[in-house]
């Protein structure tokens, strides 16, 4: 199991929530928190999975 940091955020005009993880840079958004961390694991998993098939598995995680 990997532990990565999500970092969420409400867009006051857009009234969206935007979730990030700041050690792989990949960002997504919800209508809310919940959803938005939802979707941020589910592009955190797509990005891991597109890492290792192409054999670039040296990832360092802080």
């Amino acid at each position: 199991m990997i532990k990565l940091t999500a970092k969420v955020e409400e867009e006051k005009e857009t009234k969206l929530f935007v979730s990030y993880c700041p050690q792989i840079g990949i960002a997504s958004q919800g209508g809310t928190e919940a959803e938005a961390i939802r979707n941020l694991k589910e592009a955190v998993s797509l990005y891991l999975e597109e890492v290792t098939e192409n054999h670039h598995t040296e990832l360092l995680l802080a």
